[in-house]
């Protein structure tokens, strides 16, 4: 497999107007022209605003794929430049359903590897100039995915991405994002925690406070 880097987007937290306040939120990426480095933090030039459920080691940088942009260009009725979604990278190819846990991925000089879906929150609603759209985004399973940075390196725009190894068990990012939205089955819970040891800690939780729910026998 070999896909590419359409484009590398950062931004700066500002303040905004919501619901008769301001928040803060780093949502309002940019894509930049040439190298950019990627480390364990995420990109030069990109902050988060909440730090207490964005970045981080395992949300180093946010991926999605521009195969899916066509989708909600369709959707929406209007073009949607990349950034829309507020992700890091947005790269051709890499849709939810082939990416699993733990998949390794060579992009440009940099080698990530894939932890965690996206779960959307109100800051995308502020972004789309609509807040029924969070739910409408979950719905369509289009949610792209967070990586951890094993090797810093720069990234470019029309740099490769190429598969460097695969997740140790079949547990896809749309498959944690529909046990996100649904809740999940005893099964389906137990077999997304086979890749807890490589998942987010707030999700490894997450999973098993559900775990406890559907399961009080344990």
């Amino acid at each position: 497999m070999s896909e590419r880097v359409v484009s590398v987007n950062v931004g700066e937290p500002r303040e905004v107007p919501h619901a008769g306040a301001t928040v803060m939120t780093a949502i309002f990426k940019s894509p930049v022209e040439g190298a950019v480095a990627l480390g364990t933090e995420g990109l030069t030039g990109d902050r988060q605003a909440d730090l207490s459920v964005h970045g981080g080691s395992h949300m180093a940088a946010y991926v999605y794929s521009a195969d899916d942009y066509a989708w909600w260009s369709k959707r929406l009725g209007r073009d949607l430049p990349p950034a829309t979604f507020g992700e890091n990278l947005t790269v051709t190819g890499l849709r939810d359903e082939a990416v699993l846990v733990g998949d390794r991925f060579r992009i440009g000089g940099a080698l990530v590897e894939a932890t965690i879906p996206r779960t959307p929150c109100f800051k995308l609603g502020i972004r789309m100039g609509d807040k029924r759209f969070v739910a409408e985004f979950a719905d369509a399973a289009r949610l792209g995915f967070y990586v951890r940075v094993l090797e810093p390196g720069p990234v470019c725009a029309g740099d490769p991405v190429e598969r460097a190894g695969r997740g140790p068990h079949p547990v896809s990012m749309a498959f944690l994002g529909r046990i996100h939205r649904n809740g999940g089955t005893e099964e389906e819970i137990r077999d997304a925690l086979t890749a807890e040891a490589l998942l987010h800690p707030r999700w490894t939780e997450w999973l098993r406070r559900r775990l406890a729910d559907v399961s009080p026998g344990d």
